[in-house]
């Protein structure tokens, strides 16, 4: 490949990590101080993110598209009520943690056979993970734990279903377009009216930091190695506990980095020759 695309490349996929922890920061900033609450956070994220893409959106949705689009709403629904408690440095390694967990499950299924620092990396950050859901630990509130393990679930399908596609926007626009009326029924599990503010926190992530977010990654992705697509996203949680550490002034527990030492290393392992 031309050293010009690597720099494209490069330059692209960078914008998308930035994006991804930024999902992470304004969920906190929205969902922390009760701006907004989780079912109208998800609905608007989705609803926005649906009509920036609509431009996109030739051909029509198909049945085809309802894998995206329901993976699409698992990992935003559980995303979203999970951030109600967690921070976003606990929340973002769990996320990507189970992510890379996932994504390496599928590609095992698919016939990948990991080599022993693979399977060694991967026993490791699975130690991590453990370690923030020890008694006292930043993930012992375990159903916003269990969500947000459900949601690195689910993106690590919505990777594995984006690569596959050959028009990126045109595919995001259509998982959003299906995705928002289901959420649209999260709404009722709210307590209380979305402040201004945290309408806008929602709109923003869904418009620039999720749909636009998403059509640049799904434009690298196809051109990344699975492996490599997965591991270009462990930028994300540390960005996600700085940003959180110097935005939100959420603190970085001693638990938060050895938990998180252990997941990027172990993930960096998976991905030796």
């Amino acid at each position: 490949m031309p050293a010009r695309n690597h720099l494209q490349l490069l330059t692209l996929a960078v914008l998308a990590i930035l994006a991804f922890a930024g999902n992470s920061l304004l969920a906190r900033a929205a969902l922390a101080d009760g701006a907004i609450e989780a079912g109208a956070f998800s609905a608007i994220r989705l609803a926005a993110g649906a009509l920036v893409l609509i431009p996109f959106l030739k051909p029509r949705p198909m049945l085809s598209d309802a894998k995206g689009a329901a993976a699409l709403f698992v990992y935003i629904a559980g995303f979203s009520f999970a951030y109600l408690t967690l921070s976003a440095a606990t929340g973002a390694f769990i996320l990507f943690g189970c992510v890379q967990a996932s994504v390496m499950a599928i590609g095992i299924l698919k016939g990948d056979r990991p080599s022993l620092s693979g399977w060694l990396g991967l026993f490791i950050a699975l130690v991590g993970l453990g370690w923030l859901f020890l008694p006292g630990g930043e993930a012992a509130d375990y159903v916003p734990a269990m969500m947000m393990a459900a949601a690195g679930i689910a993106w690590g399908f919505y990777t594995i279903i984006g690569r596959g596609g050959s028009n990126p926007a045109r595919n995001t626009a259509a998982n959003f377009m299906i995705a928002t009326p289901f959420a649209i029924p999260l709404v009722l599990l709210d307590s209380a009216m979305p402040s201004v503010w945290g309408v806008t926190l929602a709109i923003i992530s869904g418009a620039v930091t999720s749909g636009l977010g998403y059509v640049i990654w799904y434009r690298v992705a196809p051109q990344l190695k699975l492996a490599t697509a997965a591991s270009m996203q462990l930028a994300t949680p540390v960005i996600a506990a700085l940003g959180g550490a110097v935005l939100l002034a959420e603190p970085l527990t001693l638990n938060v980095a050895i938990a998180g030492g252990l997941i990027l290393g172990g993930i960096v392992l998976t991905l030796r020759k």
